[in-house]
């Protein structure tokens, strides 16, 4: 079925509405104050024969050979087939500030041919960081995120059973080498850069601390002089920094995504003057063979006879109508609803009108 969409007329006003106060801490990220990925090579025993099939994953057979000489069994010239072990790979995110000895959670996943990890037990594995060096070290029973039930001729699997976490499984060897109390400045870095709201930032810092201490350097990052700040220490200052709430100012921007139909749009998107209008044309053809046989006992053969029925609908239109300049989008998305249009018509709509260069806003089609 081949169906062909305009778009429907309305005519709408809209008044501008005030942001929402957001905490400092909300929009940056404060320069140096960041965590830290790690990864690791493992092992996951104790699993109930879904694990690796080693002939098809022999790097687990290598890493259980190196597990088992390092507590002195000897196993050279021995040969595995278990299927009750997996080899996985273990990430983790080491927050900042750590301290020798914190738990961290990890996350493990297979990477063989393992079916699922559910019941095992990850042994000892040792953690790195970009920088090579062992910062954490993990070992726990996992939690798969998945189940799995089989039978003979048949099997279901809900979720993905070949990866899990186990929560405070790492614990943290080494410390990241930073001094925070030796910052003289610290750079604020917006997470979403726009100079308006840099700018913002800027002023709220200097009138709440009552002080110039801050300066905007571009649309992306606020300088904070700390010595300014009079603070007994740089986390002192950044303790009163960091609940400041500021009105951020963002890019107008409609999301749609076109599967589900879900529209998302920001309270600054404007429409400008535009005449729209809506019809509505539905072309249907079907095909419905027919089989022709001859009679009993009669000489010839069964024909197929194909038969074609084309159908085309009109829908009545609403007709041209105008939109006039600064009418805000939710009040014609709004208008759209009570029309009854629906979500994907209305995405239609959308994406006709800012190819008219009437929406001013980013359109994001997911």
């Amino acid at each position: 079925m081949i169906r062909l969409l305009a778009a429907v007329g309305l005519i709408l006003f809209a008044g501008l509405a005030h942001a929402t106060p957001v905490r400092i801490k909300d929009l940056v990220e404060f320069d140096g104050v960041r965590g830290n990925d790690l990864v690791g090579y493992g092992l996951v025993v104790g699993l109930n024969g879904t694990g690796d099939g080693l002939r098809n994953s022999p790097f687990t057979e290598e890493i259980m050979s190196s597990i088992l000489e390092r507590l002195g069994v000897n196993v050279s010239g021995e040969d595995f087939r278990p299927k009750n072990v997996a080899a996985v790979l273990v990430t983790a995110d080491l927050p900042p500030f750590s301290r020798a000895g914190s738990q961290i959670d990890v996350t493990v996943s297979a990477i063989g041919d393992a079916s699922s990890l559910l019941g095992g037990t990850l042994i000892m594995t040792p953690l790195n960081a970009a920088d090579g060096e062992i910062y954490a070290v993990a070992q726990g029973p996992v939690l798969a995120g998945g189940i799995v039930a089989e039978g003979e001729a048949a099997n279901v699997t809900q979720g993905v059973p070949t990866s899990g976490t186990i929560p405070s499984g790492a614990r943290v060897e080494r410390e990241i080498d930073f001094d925070f109390t030796q910052l003289d400045s610290i750079r604020l870095a917006l997470r979403t850069p726009d100079f308006t709201t840099a700018g913002r930032i800027e002023q709220a810092i200097n009138q709440s601390l009552r002080r110039s201490v801050a300066v905007m350097l571009d649309a992306g990052t606020v300088m904070v002089d700390i010595g300014a700040t009079q603070a007994a220490s740089p986390a002192h200052a950044l303790s009163q920094i960091e609940n400041i709430s500021v009105e951020p100012e963002r890019r107008a921007r409609v999301v749609v995504d076109q599967r589900s139909g879900t529209i998302v749009m920001g309270e600054d998107v404007r429409i400008s003057r535009v005449a729209v209008s809506q019809g509505g044309l539905t072309l249907r053809v079907e095909e419905a063979p027919v089989a022709v046989q001859p009679n009993p006992f009669a000489p010839g053969e069964t024909v197929v006879v194909p038969r074609t029925g084309a159908e085309i609908e009109q829908r009545p239109g609403i007709g041209l109508a105008e939109v006039p300049g600064g009418a805000s989008l939710s009040d014609v998305v709004a208008g759209l609803n009570a029309l009854g249009v629906a979500p994907r018509d209305m995405i239609d709509i959308l994406k006709t009108i800012k190819a008219a260069g009437a929406l001013h806003a980013d359109f994001i089609v997911q």
